[in-house]
């Protein structure tokens, strides 16, 4: 079964041959399959290359022009996949661009720390840069249809929506195991600043326990028995490696708001869950609220990095406990929004926030509404 990725058109519309396409996001996330298929639906003469093999590290590592030219030979696309697994492949990227006009380069990466440190200097002006997640809401119901979708989503809840765990049913358990233990850590831990695996483990249990709440870095770090500047830098390098993203607080110096916690999300509810080792199916959980929060924050991702948001996003609190789980900041308007499972659930503004801010009408996102916000953009 194939599902059309949204980004397949967005991205066939920079090919233009001056300007390298970059196609960022997790391990087996279907960057292979969408960049072979951008690339195939272009031109028969595409070369592609993966960044994993030595000899193309080998290759690709130091080269001239005149071997490059030996070597690219007649090919008008030229894919590089993990290009982030290549020393010097910023240069290498740059002499393609500035000395083979004929020729459209597509690269993809699994970590924005080591690809973006190596080629953003080299390809300033050079690049279009692209995100790439795990199958969207929007990306399963326009392909499998929306009464399919709408019965799965307490699975998608459990195991999420790596494109493996969608389209083979009964293998859940087994892919997700495999996809934690064989791809999670592989680019992080081939990075120099990962010194303590273990202690990686022990941060990512301890947000996936904490999922939806606030994390204090001075808390956290007495958890996992570490340093807080070694967690923050830890923490940091994880988002680098789309396995967790952050969200900040919304606070504009009133001294009641929080402004010193963060919220961790996963990048998928199937990844959170394979770290705490918990599949049972929602109806014996304890949890489901976090689940909710995470799934919807995730989704809510795809949808805005796809339709090229601008904006900033926030949750707001304040110190007597008054919050708002989410919040949507873009050309000057403020869009707040409240995550419930249960349908029937009320919220009201907290008042505080409504004389400082004039915000946009609260919404409130439950169980029996939440695909309309997923397939809402603009507002």
């Amino acid at each position: 079964m194939h599902i059309n990725r949204s980004l397949f058109q967005i991205l066939k519309a920079k090919i233009d041959y001056r300007k390298a396409i970059l196609l960022l996001g997790p391990r087996q996330v279907g960057k292979t399959t969408l960049v072979n298929k951008l690339a195939g639906s272009i031109s028969d003469q595409f070369l592609y290359l993966n960044g994993d093999e030595l000899p193309i590290q080998s290759a690709l590592s130091n080269p001239n022009i005149t071997f490059l030219k030996s070597y690219l030979g007649n090919s008008k696309i030229v894919v590089i996949d993990e290009a982030q697994r290549i020393p010097n492949i910023g240069l290498s990227l740059k002499l393609i661009i500035d000395n083979f006009s004929d020729i459209q380069l597509i690269v993809t990466g699994s970590s924005a720390l080591e690809l973006s440190e190596s080629i953003n200097e080299p390809l300033t002006g050079r690049k279009w840069e692209y995100r790439i997640y795990p199958l969207s809401w929007g990306e399963m119901s326009q392909t499998l249809g929306m009464a399919v979708t709408l019965a799965s989503l307490e699975k998608y809840l459990v195991f999420g929506t790596y494109p493996e765990v969608v389209t083979q049913n009964g293998n859940e358990v087994d892919v997700l195991n495999n996809l934690a233990t064989s791809y999670l850590y592989k680019d992080l831990l081939n990075f120099q600043g990962i010194r303590k695996p273990e202690l990686l483990n022990k941060i990512l249990q301890a947000l996936a326990w904490q999922v939806g709440s606030e994390v204090s870095f001075n808390e956290l770090s007495r958890t996992v028995q570490a340093d807080k500047n070694t967690v923050a830098n830890y923490l940091d390098l994880l988002e680098k490696a789309f396995i967790i993203k952050k969200l900040s607080p919304f606070s504009r110096n009133l001294r009641s708001e929080i402004s010193s916690s963060r919220k961790f999300y996963f990048v998928d509810n199937g990844i959170r869950n394979a770290i705490i080792g918990n599949y049972a199916p929602i109806t014996l959980r304890n949890d489901i609220g976090g689940l909710w929060e995470n799934f919807l924050m995730a989704e809510r991702q795809k949808l805005l990095s796809y339709a090229g948001f601008y904006g900033q996003t926030y949750f707001w609190r304040t110190v007597r406990g008054q919050e708002i789980d989410y919040i949507e900041e873009i050309d000057g308007k403020i869009y707040p929004f409240e995550f419930k499972w249960n349908a029937n659930a009320k919220f009201k503004t907290p008042n505080s926030f409504l004389e400082k801010y004039q915000p946009e009408p609260l919404r409130i996102i439950h169980k029996d509404n939440f695909w309309e916000w997923l397939s809402s953009y603009p507002y």
